[in-house]
């Protein structure tokens, strides 16, 4: 074990500066105290089942973007916690900690096949570069949901060469199959649906700190990895090549360190790469809203009010689709230019206490905190839907429907009506946390996208000559943009016009790219 590179003490990882407290050590308040559902109508403090165990808001635990699958799949009512469980898989390998290997991993392969159908760009990347391995002798710990879309990125970068040691960064995005898969096939994953506070980071511990094994690359999506080496392991973390991250969470975090001094290794923001914002965050949360909320609540669409919070990359997405399912939609924007561009698409804009007594569903998407408060679901109309699509799981304030007034029913998984005492109730999906990972699937070829834009970022980073990065936090390279779109144009039988060479002496570009300045907007 790499004990002598452990500090002694170990602090709560909270990019906050508040009071310190023991990592992994105390669970959530009441994990420990399972009440049965209650045979009449009780107040929401005794009507909590193990499902409403209190959780620590750990940033990236509870919330954090990219893909996820329908949840259905992944309860299979096994209550033993996989941490009391000894598995071994059928190579006789035990350096995993999955729900139920034995019951789900030949399903969790067929996933794992169906999503590989939908995700050209990275099997291209996976074909054209196995021979090279250039990410032979990287050692990588990876933080991202886990399902069958990321299992092909995972396969992918071992397939190029890699070790990989993997943990969820999300508790309820794991599909259990898809992990038991991985650990079927000798993949070191730690993740299952569900898990408590204490076991989210016991399994980020779990791949950090392993016996003869030592990471020098970081794939996060919210920061999670990254923030438990470094404050747990920092001699360790120094050794580190570099860092990916996807999310707006990690990316925020890594701006932060860099701007304290603390970041001591280079690190890749893909989360503001093209490929990322505009067809990750724009096209399929453009699909997946409509999935998530009528799969969780099987509603009709045509003539209902909608209000979208953020006219960002997601909120356009989201609005748009509602609008094309005869929905009206409402906007509010606290950016001028957002809130012009929603105009200017034939949105009105509003404040939200204009409205909120009115619609029948509510989209957060601004990625910002106590967007929807108590104040305003007090004042909304019996039955409205209300749902994140945001990166954070604080837009809209659970915490202040947790009280003894309001009662608590959980109508299907995911799904929750919360009931005022007058009779009145509101639908409450995924429990603020992101709808579309939570309640439904997303599309694997947005997904490939992404997946892509990763492993390029990984393979720049680890292959890099000393003194090309810095300690600091860089944009991925346009070339590389580019190089994703285009492995994912012959899906779409498209052909690219080539520029002759007086074209490209006129327009002073390249012939093969780049195309457009870093500042160009698309």
């Amino acid at each position: 074990m790499m004990n002598n590179l452990a500090d002694t003490v170990v602090v709560d990882p909270g990019f906050g500066g508040g009071d310190k407290q023991q990592l992994a050590v105390v669970p959530p308040q009441d994990a420990s105290v399972v009440v049965p559902p209650p045979p009449t109508k009780q107040s929401s403090a005794l009507k909590k089942t193990s499902r409403y165990r209190s959780r620590s808001l750990s940033a990236s635990s509870t919330d954090s973007f990219s893909s996820a699958s329908y949840t259905g799949s992944s309860e299979d009512g096994d209550d033993v916690p996989p941490r009391e469980k000894v598995q071994k898989n059928t190579k006789g390998s035990s350096d995993f900690c999955v729900r139920n290997i034995a019951a789900q991993h030949a399903f969790g392969r067929r996933e794992i096949e169906i999503a590989e159908q939908e995700m050209p760009g990275i099997m291209a990347l996976r074909k054209r570069a196995a021979e090279d391995k250039p990410l032979k002798d990287a050692k990588i710990v990876g933080c991202t949901h886990i399902n069958a879309q990321t299992a092909v990125l995972i396969e992918t970068l071992v397939e190029l060469g890699a070790s990989v040691r993997w943990a969820a960064c999300n508790i309820y995005s794991t599909q259990n199959e898809v992990a038991a898969a991985l650990a079927e096939s000798n993949i070191p994953i730690f993740a299952w649906r569900g898990e408590t506070e204490e076991d989210f980071w016991w399994c980020i511990d779990r791949c950090v700190n392993a016996e003869n094994w030592q990471p020098n690359m970081i794939l996060d999506d919210g920061g999670d990895a990254t923030h438990l080496m470094l404050k747990k392991y920092p001699t360790m973390f120094k050794l580190v090549k570099g860092i990916v991250e996807e999310s707006v969470t990690g990316v925020h975090r890594l701006y932060q360190l860099s701007k304290a001094g603390k970041l001591t290794v280079p690190a890749m923001n893909v989360n503001d790469s093209v490929t990322k914002t505009k067809f990750d965050n724009l096209y399929s949360c453009k699909e997946s809203i409509l999935d998530s909320l009528k799969r969780s609540t099987d509603v009709m669409f045509g003539g209902k009010q909608v209000v979208v919070c953020g006219y960002g990359d997601v909120g356009k997405g989201c609005a748009q689709a509602l609008k094309g399912q005869g929905c009206i939609v409402y906007i509010t924007e606290i950016d001028p230019i957002c809130a012009l561009q929603a105009s200017m698409d034939g949105f009105r804009v509003v404040k939200l206490n204009e409205v909120i007594r009115n619609v029948d569903i509510v989209v957060t998407a601004t990625g910002n905190k106590n967007v929807v408060v108590r104040e305003h679901m007090d004042k909304m109309k019996s039955g409205c839907i209300v749902s994140n699509m945001g990166h954070s799981n604080t837009e809209i304030d659970v915490n202040g429907l947790r009280t003894p007034d309001l009662n608590w029913e959980k109508v299907r998984s995911q799904v929750d009506h919360i009931i005022w005492p007058e009779g009145k109730y509101i639908i409450l999906l995924a429990e603020g946390r992101l709808v579309n990972l939570s309640c439904s699937s997303i599309p694997s070829f947005a997904v490939s996208i992404t997946s892509a834009t990763q492993a390029l970022a990984l393979i720049e980073l680890f292959n890099a000559p000393p003194g090309r990065y810095k300690s600091d936090v860089y944009l991925l390279p346009k070339k590389m943009d580019e190089y994703v779109a285009s492995l994912h144009l012959p899906t779409f039988d498209a052909h690219l016009t080539e520029l002759s060479d007086e074209q490209a002496k006129y327009m002073g570009l390249n012939k093969a790219g780049p195309f457009k300045p870093n500042y160009y907007r698309y």
